[in-house]
C-alpha cells in the first residue's frame, strides 16, 4: 500500500510519522509515504499556491494547477513501467482511475470515515492519494479531474487536512497484515475497546479507592465477555 500526501506543511506529517505504527510499518515494507509539497510545482516566481476565491469571499483558494502537479509527481515517484511513459495529466489519472487507486480530498461535508472504509480501502487499492487542503480549500476543479471522493473525520472545521491525512493513514494501514503486533487487535470488539483496566486491582486518588470490576478477575471467560459487550458503547 503506497499513500501519497499533497500538503504545503510536510514537516506536520514528519513525527506522528515516526513515532506510530506507521513508521513502524513503512520499516517493514508493508506501506509506503510519499510527501509532496505543491509549492514545489507552482510556476510562480514566489511559488505561489494560492490566490483569490472567485466570486468573492473571505481568505483564499489553493490553486488547481500546483495541485494537480504534486499530484503527478507523487504518483510517476512510484516504480510503475505503466505510469512512466505518461506525459499528461488527463492520462495519468485515468490511468490510475483503471488500477488500484483511490483520491481523497477532505471535507467536514464528505462521508463520515468509518472502520468499514478502512477496512475496504485496504482490500482494494494499492495506492491512496490524499489531498491536504489549507485555508478555504482547494479549487474544486481538482476534484472533478482526479474524481476524488470528499471525505470527513468528524463534522468540524480543521486548519488543513493533515490530520485528517494521518487518520486515514492509521486507520487503513492497520488493516494490513503484519502491520499490528496482534491480529486480535482487528477484531470488531477490538475496533473501539470497551473500557479496559490493567495491574493493580486496586488502588487509592486522592484517598478514593478505584477497583477492577470483580467480573474481570474471577476467570470467567463467559461472563467477561457478556461483560464487554454491555459495556462496549458507553
Amino acid at each position: 500500500m503506497h499513500f501519497h500526501i499533497i500538503t504545503l506543511f510536510p514537516e506536520s506529517i514528519q513525527s506522528y510519522r515516526e513515532a506510530s505504527v506507521i513508521g513502524r510499518a513503512e520499516k517493514k515494507g508493508l506501506i509506503s509515504i510519499t510527501v509532496t509539497n505543491p509549492r514545489d510545482h507552482s510556476h510562480s516566481k514566489h511559488n505561489t499556491v494560492d490566490d483569490k476565491p472567485y466570486g468573492g469571499g473571505p481568505g483564499m483558494v489553493m490553486m488547481a494547477l500546483p495541485v494537480l502537479k504534486a499530484i503527478e509527481a507523487s504518483l510517476l515517484s512510484v516504480k510503475n513501467p505503466v505510469l512512466k511513459v505518461l506525459t499528461k495529466l488527463s492520462d495519468l489519472f485515468s490511468v490510475h482511475r483503471d488500477t488500484r487507486t483511490k483520491y481523497v480530498v477532505f471535507s467536514p461535508k464528505g462521508t463520515p470515515f468509518t472502520n468499514d472504509i478502512a477496512h475496504e480501502w485496504a482490500q482494494n487499492y494499492k495506492d491512496i492519494v490524499l489531498v491536504c487542503g489549507r485555508y478555504e480549500g482547494v479549487d474544486d476543479r481538482v476534484r472533478q479531474i482526479i474524481n476524488a471522493e470528499e471525505i470527513s473525520i468528524g463534522e468540524y472545521v480543521l486548519t488543513g487536512g493533515e490530520l485528517p491525512a494521518l487518520v486515514v493513514i492509521d486507520a487503513v494501514a492497520r488493516q494490513i497484515p503484519g502491520v499490528l503486533g496482534n491480529s486480535e487487535s482487528l477484531e470488531e470488539s477490538r475496533t473501539a475497546s470497551p473500557r479496559m483496566y490493567t495491574r493493580p486491582e486496586s488502588f487509592v486518588w486522592k484517598g478514593k479507592q478505584y477497583e477492577v470490576p470483580h467480573v474481570l478477575i474471577e476467570g470467567n471467560h463467559a461472563e467477561i465477555e457478556k461483560w464487554r459487550k454491555e459495556n462496549h458503547d458507553e
